[in-house]
């Protein structure tokens, strides 16, 4: 809008000055995003993509900042790689980590609404432990779900758990992690595609897939790959047979 159009234009040499400071990444779809990525510097990382953020301010409310794109890059001087060795120390200072057991989630909202608390404690604990959800995010829960990018916290839950986890992309402020014991990566992705149409703005829906974190080979992969790789519901066509056949000629 034209008073955050100002007031970059207002802080636009101190930005340029203190630019390695505030170089922050996040996380969007790049099924969803390939004509936005063409214009930014990134990394592709499974289904996703790391794109960076310049941030202009930020206080407990709100965080304002702007993307960085290949022109922005260019007048920095920095390449990507540069932008994510910057981003990768800049994004855990200034957005600190943060992993949450659902259950502590639920108690804090059952009091604000009033709940006596050995109420919700006897709610919360008929939930099995192997069911328990947690929620990565960061101190602002602003473009969270970039946490998980962070390995050590994913170790740490994994083996406080003993188990490896798989992690459902609940939106791009957060994802929510789970024992492998849950159920079928597939199961909890069918339930990822009804959560992400129904409750999750488009802009916000983060991916339909769900991932695997194996605690030994400490490790963040994809664990599924299922054909609805944009997230408006529109499915991307695979090219037919007989042009793949074609072109290879």
């Amino acid at each position: 809008d034209l008073k955050k159009s100002v007031q970059l234009i207002v802080t636009y040499p101190s930005i340029m000055r203190d630019a390695n400071e505030k170089i922050v990444f996040q996380l969007i779809n790049t099924e969803q995003n390939k004509t936005f990525l063409e214009q930014v510097p990134h990394r592709e990382f499974q289904d996703l993509s790391i794109v960076y953020k310049v941030i202009i301010s930020a206080d407990k409310d709100a965080v304002q900042s702007s993307k960085i794109t290949n022109e922005f890059a260019k007048r920095l001087g920095m390449s990507e790689e540069q932008l994510f060795k910057c981003a990768a120390e800049n994004t855990r200072r200034i957005f600190p980590p943060v992993v949450r057991s659902m259950n502590d989630i639920m108690r804090e909202m059952f009091a604000r609404d009033g709940m006596p608390q050995e109420i919700a404690d006897m709610m919360i604990a008929e939930i099995p432990p192997e069911q328990t959800m947690w929620v990565i995010s960061n101190e602002k829960g602003i473009n969270g779900a970039a946490s998980m990018l962070y390995e050590n916290e994913l170790h740490e839950l994994a083996e406080s758990l003993e188990s490896d986890l798989y992690i459902l992309p609940s939106s791009v402020h957060e994802v929510i992690a789970v024992s492998s014991d849950m159920g079928s990566p597939e199961m909890l992705a069918q339930m990822v595609v009804e959560v992400n149409m129904q409750e999750v703005s488009l802009d916000e829906r983060l991916s339909n897939q769900v991932y695997h974190y194996d605690k030994d080979l400490r490790k963040l992969t994809l664990a599924t790959d299922t054909p609805n790789k944009r997230l408006d519901g529109i499915v991307a066509e695979p090219p037919l047979v007989y042009d793949a056949k074609e072109r290879s000629r």
